[in-house]
C-alpha cells in the first residue's frame, strides 16, 4: 500500500511539471514616469493568473509571476499594456520544459497553446526555458518584419492557424510565434 502511494506522489510530480509557464517578462514602449509605470503595473495586477508583478522602472520592464498550474493569455497580458495606455516593446516567456521537441519553422503545443518556432535549431528543451514572442504588436514593426523572412507559413501573418500545421487544429487556433 505504502509503495503504490509513493508511485501515485511521483507520478502527480512528473505530471505537474511536464510544462510550466512560470514568468513573463514584458518591456513596454512608452513609459515616461513612475505613474505609468503604476498604469501597467495595476492593470498587470488586475489579471487572475497573476501571482505578483515587478517593475523595473530603469528599463521600463515587468516581470510578471505566474500562479502555479495557470493558463496564461499572453494577448490578455498585451491587452493589458495597451489599455494602460503604452505599447509591448518585447515580451519573454520563461517555461520549464521536459524534453520538448523543437525544430526551425514547426509548430509545438505546450500546456494547450500552439506556438510556432522560428529562427531556432532543432533540439529538445528541458529545465527552464526564455522564449520570445515575436508577433505583431509583441515588438517593434521592423523586427517583426525582418523575422518574417524565417518562414512562408500564413500563420506568422494572420496569427491564427491555417493549413500549416501538421497536427489538425480548428484554423481559428491562436498560434504564437516564438524564438529561442
Amino acid at each position: 500500500m505504502k509503495s503504490v502511494l509513493i508511485i501515485a506522489l511521483l507520478f502527480s510530480l512528473t505530471f505537474c511539471a511536464d510544462a510550466q509557464i512560470s514568468k513573463v517578462n514584458i518591456q513596454a514602449s512608452g513609459l515616461t514616469c513612475s505613474m505609468c509605470s503604476n498604469a501597467i503595473n495595476k492593470a498587470l495586477k488586475s489579471v487572475d493568473y497573476i501571482d505578483k508583478v515587478m517593475a523595473n522602472i530603469k528599463n521600463s520592464s515587468f516581470e510578471i509571476f505566474i500562479k502555479p498550474n495557470s493558463k496564461v493569455d499572453f494577448d490578455q497580458l498585451k491587452k493589458k499594456v495597451e489599455d494602460a495606455g503604452f505599447f509591448v516593446a518585447k515580451m519573454e516567456v520563461s517555461i520549464l520544459m521536459n524534453d520538448v521537441e523543437v525544430a526551425n519553422d514547426t509548430h509545438v503545443e505546450i500546456e494547450n497553446t500552439m506556438f510556432h518556432f522560428m529562427n531556432v535549431s532543432n533540439q529538445k528543451l528541458s529545465g527552464e526555458k526564455i522564449i520570445q514572442i515575436i508577433d505583431k504588436g509583441y515588438l517593434t514593426d521592423k523586427v517583426y518584419k525582418k523575422n518574417a523572412k524565417y518562414t512562408n507559413m500564413d500563420c506568422y501573418k494572420t496569427g491564427y492557424m491555417g493549413n500549416c500545421c501538421k497536427k489538425p487544429k480548428p484554423s481559428g487556433t491562436r498560434i504564437y510565434h516564438v524564438t529561442i
